[in-house]
């Protein structure tokens, strides 16, 4: 139990009151806690104040339009009100004190492709240095302690507040002492990281997604600077892929804080800078600097974009405290990500299939790409795009497709509430007039597609998978059904093969 000046909290007419919980659903409120009413898309959280009144909540956290919606019971009631102008970021804070230290480091990343791989490489670094680490975000809590983070509307990659500060303190009580944590646009635009302190925030790329949320490309990228201009402290360290268009932007941000750079990529004056790299059929040879000095490592990743990822990943470690030759030695031990150019299976004839999150124009473009220089024959990619969600990326990603490989499937990702069918005419449109239609194909039902894509490969191919990654369900309306792409792919390869 905490008094509300214990957590940082001052109420209307300098009330006070004892908290023993935290809850922004009404339905979870006890006695004794604090219910934040937040300002929501489509219903403010205020009119839920009455029902946590009810369950005899001892303080209201909300807004002046939320107190205003539940003014005639919180007169009738003797819980403490707080009046907040940005009552997320209040809650925020307010978890981070309620829930007490986190681990000893914690760095995160964001960006629009990269951030699962980025946060993964962290961890396996780190563990590699026998320290004990997790990775939070889009696949749950991995590492040396586990959780599932159930990812729903409520929990997507970037938990709500209460959950993450819990779950940070959750790691620290069974011995963590270093997380890589994902920061996504959503999560960082309602405040959920705000109270994480952080040693040292990266940043990997930035191209179009989210439309739908975000409405506007600028809205997007500002969210995602909230990580540096907000979250980072002026005497964190900020690491920053310098190849992508933003980066010199990204880096001027930071500096203008106060905040150390770490710069990543091509250019001569990157101060971890990847100078070379050559592929083969298992993976990739990298020759890379940091600050002047050379260093090669061997990356058993699928590629190219990964050994960018890699060296976020090194440049994240060492900002955040850890001997830069101790970080390079564990390079060669790093393996793939699930889901993330992730070899799913073999054909007898040595045709490989790969499977990858890729659900954006540019990271569908990038994975195909990055295949080529691994592959000897045809790179066939099969395509889709979610519903509900931005619209018009779905040309861009038959577009990406076709230009990027030599065969086109497309095919459902997760309709959602959407007709599918209309989804892929749209995908299927910008792949026709990126490509023509001799290479193009329209398979709706994906386990379907997968089999086909695999039947068509010929010694030396190889098959991407492109857009749910480590997903293991499809979402059709309301429900969820079971599928795994990886799954898929190997019971495909056995079925054609003849092996069941």
């Amino acid at each position: 139990m905490k008094s509300l000046a214990e957590l940082g909290l001052r109420a209307q007419g300098g009330a006070e009151a004892q908290i023993n919980g935290l809850a922004v659903d009404s339905r979870q409120v006890k006695p004794g806690f604090l219910f934040a009413a937040l300002p929501g898309a489509q219903v403010h959280g205020g009119e839920f104040i009455q029902y946590a009144l009810r369950m005899q909540a001892a303080a209201i956290l909300t807004d002046a339009k939320g107190a205003e919606i539940a003014a005639q019971e919180l007169a009738a009631s003797d819980a403490a009100l707080i009046i907040a102008e940005d009552p997320r970021q209040t809650l925020a804070q307010t978890a981070s004190l309620w829930f007490g230290p986190h681990p000893a480091s914690v760095v995160a990343v964001t960006g629009t492709n990269g951030k699962t791989s980025v946060a993964t490489f962290c961890r396996q670094i780190w563990e590699e240095m026998e320290l004990a680490a997790i990775n939070l975000g889009t696949t749950g809590v991995e590492g040396a302690w586990t959780d599932p983070l159930q990812h729903t509307k409520l929990e997507p990659t970037t938990p709500q507040p209460i959950t993450l500060h819990r779950v940070l303190a959750e790691a620290r009580d069974h011995g963590v002492t270093h997380v890589a944590m994902e920061a996504s646009s959503h999560g960082l635009d309602q405040r959920r990281l705000d109270g994480v302190v952080l040693a040292a925030a990266g940043f990997s790329n930035f191209t179009q997604d989210h439309l739908d949320y975000h409405e506007t490309s600028e809205a997007y990228f500002e969210a995602k600077m909230g990580l540096f201009r907000r979250v980072l402290s002026e005497d964190g360290v900020a690491v920053i892929n310098l190849d992508d268009p933003h980066g010199a932007q990204v880096a001027e941000i930071c500096t203008a804080r106060g905040q150390e750079v770490i710069s990543v990529g091509h250019y001569s004056d990157a101060r971890l800078r990847l100078t070379a790299q050559r592929f083969d059929g298992t993976g990739q040879d990298i020759l890379f600097t940091w600050q002047g000095k050379s260093h090669q490592a061997r990356l058993n990743l699928i590629g190219g974009f990964q050994g960018e990822n890699v060296l976020l990943a090194a440049g994240l470690v060492i900002a955040a405290g850890a001997p830069p030759e101790d970080v390079f030695d564990t390079l060669p031990h790093l393996h793939t990500v699930r889901g993330r150019m992730q070899l799913a299976a073999t054909r007898e004839n040595g045709a490989a299939v790969f499977v990858d999150y890729a659900h954006t124009p540019d990271a569908v473009k990038s994975a195909l790409q990055a295949m080529k220089p691994h592959v000897m024959g045809r790179t066939i990619a099969l395509v889709g795009a979610g519903g509900d969600r931005d619209p018009g990326k779905r040309p861009l990603m038959g577009a990406a497709a076709a230009q990027n490989a030599d065969i086109v499937i497309v095919t459902d990702d997760n309709p959602r509430s959407e007709d599918p069918a209309s989804i892929r005419a749209a995908v299927m449109a910008g792949a026709v007039g990126a490509g023509g239609t001799d290479s193009i194909t329209e398979v709706g039902d994906r386990a379907e597609a997968i089999l086909r894509g695999i039947d068509m490969l010929a010694p030396g191919d190889a098959l991407l998978i492109a857009g749910k990654g480590h997903e293991t369900g499809q979402i059709v309306g309301d429900t969820v059904l079971p599928f795994d792409d990886v799954e898929q792919a190997s019971v495909a390869v056995a079925a054609l093969e003849g092996r069941i």
